[in-house]
């Protein structure tokens, strides 16, 4: 499906069905990791098959491990074993991925080989610093370009050196390369991390067999201890969908009059499905069916039934369990009865777009009430109404706010057209294909 750039999303009647969203990235990667260290066969479904995660897959069969996407969209790995990546011949070529490049160069720090990375312009252009620190520190050689850029050679050391590393600055990337090469270092790796960040690699990590402590120090601050020289079981992945995909349609189904969808297989790690508590605190009706243990991961099949909501004070700790959730949200509290605020999310003003500022001004067009903080925004809601519409919004080239508008179209009186919904395709490419199924239609703009 080709979707024109300029577009509006409407619907005559209610949203219903059951559908599929794309497996989550994050999880995608660890998967393929992780099954590439475990000794056997695993199996992946639901692969998310971007660019980023396939160079991961080519990294990984470069080192040893082979991989395999069957005609059904299977995955197979068969993997080395934890210690056993071999030399790759060959550079390899991280294309725009800063996840394959910080997380795989995690892997390769306790292992007695060499690896040389390199991606593009963008890649190239980012500083690996916080990942280089404390793989040098666990003994791993790195020489990188000037910045502690790409390209960059990393000589990995056998047996590498345990390491209890506080993280200077929360991120899930550099506490994840960490615990990789924790996986095949004597003894007991630990991170600390001040503020929790996603969890998924330590879930995942002991869902394949590695023993994995979760603790506090004295602080509060999180602990994270693997013990190494682990040995990986080979596991059946379903890599859930991820949440903040689903996030779309259930918020679609919250507010159009009627509507009942069931959304197969979404994560609800509670360090992501932050936005589904807060929809409930509002009055929706979200049921978490069949809630399942997946590779160490919670998923569940969500039923979402349209539901009359009510503003709510957001509270602002919950922003890195939603973050990228909340332009979807705010378009549900401009429906919502009542006044709804949302603050803390500086970190919303340096996303692909300033979402604060642009979905403030796409709201407003469309017929909402809002105010703009320097760090959030007060939405008084439209008890149910829907919006006047009838306006053109620009996406400023971010998925995120055309996904949003597009949710907005279908409960306005009048069109509400986004100026590019080109970018839907870099994180959910089948979005419109799915409403769609469930009862909306994709209008070129007039």
């Amino acid at each position: 499906m080709n979707p024109p750039a300029s577009a509006t999303f409407r619907i005559d009647g209610a949203l219903c069905g059951r559908v599929r969203v794309p497996g989550d990235k994050s999880i995608s990667h660890r998967s393929l990791m992780l099954s590439a260290l475990a000794v056997g066969r695993s199996t992946i479904d639901g692969l998310l098959e971007g660019e980023d995660v396939l160079a991961t897959a080519a990294a990984l069969r470069a080192m040893g491990a082979t991989i395999h996407r069957g005609d059904d969209g299977r995955w197979t790995v068969d993997g080395v074993g934890v210690g056993g990546l071999l030399q790759p011949g060959a550079a390899l070529d991280m294309g725009n991925s800063g996840t394959s490049t910080r997380l795989l160069m995690g892997l390769v720090a306790s292992h007695p080989i060499t690896a040389t990375f390199v991606g593009d312009a963008s890649l190239s252009g980012r500083p690996m610093g916080r990942v280089i620190d404390p793989l040098a520190q666990m003994g791993a050689d790195i020489s990188a370009s000037p910045g502690g850029r790409l390209p960059l050679m990393l000589r990995g050391l056998s047996p590498a050196v345990p390491l209890t590393y506080r993280l200077p600055v929360a991120s899930a990337q550099v506490k994840s390369a960490v615990l990789l090469a924790g996986l095949n270092t004597p003894g007991i790796t630990r991170v600390i991390e001040p503020v929790p960040t996603r969890d998924h690699s330590e879930r995942m990590l002991a869902g394949f067999g590695a023993t994995v402590e979760i603790g506090q120090d004295d602080d509060g601050a999180r602990i994270i201890a693997i013990h190494g020289e682990a040995e990986l079981r080979p596991q059946a992945i379903d890599v859930p969908g991820d949440p903040s995909s689903a996030a779309f349609l259930a918020v679609a189904a919250l507010l159009v009059p009627g509507s009942e969808v069931r959304i197969d297989n979404v994560g609800i790690n509670p360090t992501r499905a932050g936005l589904y508590d807060m929809l409930r605190r509002m009055g929706g009706d979200i049921v978490y069916a069949d809630v399942r243990t997946v590779g160490g991961e919670p998923v569940a099949d969500l039923i979402v039934r349209a539901s009359a909501l009510t503003g709510i004070e957001v509270p602002p700790d919950v922003a890195p369990s939603m973050i990228d959730e909340y332009p979807i949200l705010f378009v549900a509290a401009a429906l919502a009865r009542g006044r709804t605020t949302l603050r803390g999310l500086e970190e919303l003003r340096v996303k692909e777009s300033d979402r604060i500022a642009v979905m403030a001004t796409g709201l407003r067009a469309i017929g909402a009430t809002v105010q703009e903080l320097p760090d959030g925004l007060v939405i008084d809601g439209r008890d149910g109404a829907p919006f006047p519409g009838g306006a053109t919004v620009a996406a400023r080239l971010d998925h995120r706010i055309a996904m949003s508008f597009a949710i907005a179209g279908l409960v306005s009186a009048a069109p509400v057209v986004i100026d590019d919904i080109a970018p839907i395709a870099t994180s959910f490419p089948t979005f419109p294909t799915l409403l769609e199924s469930l009862g909306a239609r994709l209008d070129p703009a007039p």
